[in-house]
């Protein structure tokens, strides 16, 4: 029993096996995002191409898109958030992570919101957003190297608790 690439933490024949193998259609956005990742990780484009919506379909480059998810080390998927996607929904957001290494063993963590869309009662994935990123602002004004140290000791910041 294999482990699906999905990280369900279920088998591979309990989880995105059907929708592969024996063209079982997803009841729900996250079955089929997960089963296009593992689809990924397979380099079954096909299966990527089947399932995206047909409005757009001819917008996807299947060599490049073949030839990217087979030289890439698939290393797992990480589900955000989901917002709708279920039987009874129309519409589906969800913002995840899909880990993998590049051909030159390079790392990335691909986040993005990914928009599914019912279309003649099965999931297809439409589009997709990245994610609003916060900027960090500090809150306390930032310890200069020479400013005394915040501790107290009457050192300069740097000789005390900035010391490496």
């Amino acid at each position: 029993m294999t482990d699906c690439p999905c990280q369900s933490g279920n088998s591979l024949t309990d989880c995105c096996g059907p929708y592969l193998d024996n063209g079982v259609k997803p009841d729900n956005a996250e079955a089929l995002m997960r089963a296009r990742y593992t689809a990924h990780t397979r380099a079954d484009i096909g299966f990527i191409i089947g399932t995206h919506h047909p409005s757009n379909r001819s917008e996807i480059d299947e060599a490049s898109t073949k030839k990217w998810a087979a030289q890439s080390t698939w290393l797992g998927l990480d589900i955000k958030n989901v917002e709708g996607g279920q039987a009874t929904d129309r519409q589906a957001r969800i913002e995840f992570v899909a880990k993998y290494r590049d051909q030159n063993r390079r790392r990335h963590d691909h986040t993005e919101i990914a928009i599914f869309e019912k279309h003649n009662g099965d999931w297809f994935f439409k589009d997709a957003e990245m994610p609003k990123v916060e900027q960090f602002q500090r809150e306390a004004p930032k310890q200069g190297r020479n400013d005394p140290c915040a501790c107290g000791s009457g050192k300069k910041y740097k000789k005390c608790c900035g010391a490496a």
